[in-house]
């Protein structure tokens, strides 16, 4: 089961109690105070664990307690230090202060350990505190008791694409054939539940992740659907892909204003992120054919064509490719416009058509963005 929010209650380790102890030996007259030292309590610690995908070890556990300290004992010994508590979660975990909302840590390096609550100190046995006015002390300090603190955790997928859209136009399809993910495939709304991560290789030696999350209608930012939820699954992504249907009875500029208008009301820095669109399911209809919109009847290129001139643009390639790139194949990287999506593309993910020339475009679309 995919978890990605939970609650849970965290507690460093009690330091162990000072002792009490006067020396004790044979010939040894009235021995001096030899308590020792009470162990530190152990403390609390988040290590990034790339074998962990969700939150769901988490489920029914929701008290965690690293192990106190151990008294002191005499002969001036200290007590043992308590057990560290590790606690292992996903990459991109967030942690929250569940009270003030408060984000404490954004974990996201591989194999990252992090100390989040110290353990309480030992106190100190009664050989501390002997003195000249004071020979025979009979008292040491208790132990410093740990910290306990509720927080949220909560899981940021990690992704270099993040794929938008409404609900059954070809995101799951897309990633199916483009990565290693196999995601559930079905002709009706809302297949995709969770989110789903798929790596997609170009080449031998290049790849990317490209991240599903269950499609947007109009409304989510307002709690409707299933897109909110898992909307900040691509908040971390460095380039969004929109997915408009040609087969939809939404209309592309309707399907595309009402997708930024949501990702604006979730997260205005998240909608000023580098995109690019696909037009999927080209190869449905013969190109000869009509589909109906608010307008009237109109043909898959038609439609591509008045809405790229929305944005001033031109197909290149148009008797083929249904294709529009920004920047030509040596500029890639070089000032991009991200007001404006940085290719278009009709794709066809069952017959395969344009599939390659979306792999590329992606990737050197990510990496003209790290130039």
């Amino acid at each position: 089961m995919f978890v990605d929010r939970v609650e849970i209650s965290v507690t460093s380790g009690k330091g162990g109690e000072g002792a009490v102890s006067f020396r004790r030996e044979k010939f040894v007259l009235n021995g001096g105070p030899d308590g020792g030292d009470g162990g530190k309590g152990g403390s609390v610690y988040f290590q990034v664990d790339k074998n962990t995908d969700t939150l769901s070890h988490f489920r029914g556990h929701k008290t965690f307690k690293a192990q106190n300290g151990k008294p002191g004992e005499g002969r001036n010994k200290y007590g043992k230090k308590g057990e560290d508590l590790v606690i292992k979660i996903p990459p991109g975990t967030q942690v929250f202060d569940s009270q003030s909302g408060e984000l404490l840590l954004d974990l996201v390096e591989e194999s990252q350990k992090i100390l989040f609550l110290e353990g309480g100190k030992g106190g100190l046995g009664n050989t501390h505190f002997k003195s000249a006015t004071n020979q025979r002390p009979t008292y040491a300090q208790k132990g410093i008791a740990g910290v306990t603190k509720q927080i949220r955790l909560e899981l940021k997928l990690i992704a270099d694409v993040g794929l938008v859209g409404f609900p059954n136009v070809g995101k799951s399809t897309l990633v199916s054939v483009l990565s290693n993910a196999k995601p559930e495939i079905a002709n009706y709304e809302f297949t995709t539940l969770i989110p789903k991560l798929g790596i997609v290789n170009v080449g031998e030696y290049q790849s990317f992740v490209i991240a599903d999350i269950p499609g947007i209608i109009g409304g989510a930012s307002e709690g409707k659907g299933l897109g909110l939820e898992f909307l900040r699954h691509i908040e971390r992504t460095r380039f969004l892909l929109f997915v408009l249907d040609l087969a939809n009875y939404r209309t592309l500029e309707e399907q595309f204003r009402i997708l930024r208008e949501e990702l604006e009301n979730f997260s205005e820095e998240l909608s000023h992120r580098p995109f690019g669109i696909m037009f999927s399911k080209i190869d449905l209809q013969n190109q000869d054919l009509l589909i109906a919109d608010n307008t009237g009847f109109k043909s898959h290129r038609d439609c591509i064509v008045e809405f790229l001139n929305t944005f001033g643009f031109s197909l290149k390639n148009k008797a083929e490719s249904l294709q529009f790139i920004q920047k030509d194949k040596e500029d890639f990287g070089v000032d991009y416009d991200l007001n404006t999506p940085l290719f278009a593309l009709g794709v066809s993910s069952v017959s395969k058509e344009n599939l390659e020339s979306l792999r590329f475009l992606l990737y050197e679309s990510l990496k003209g963005l790290n130039v």
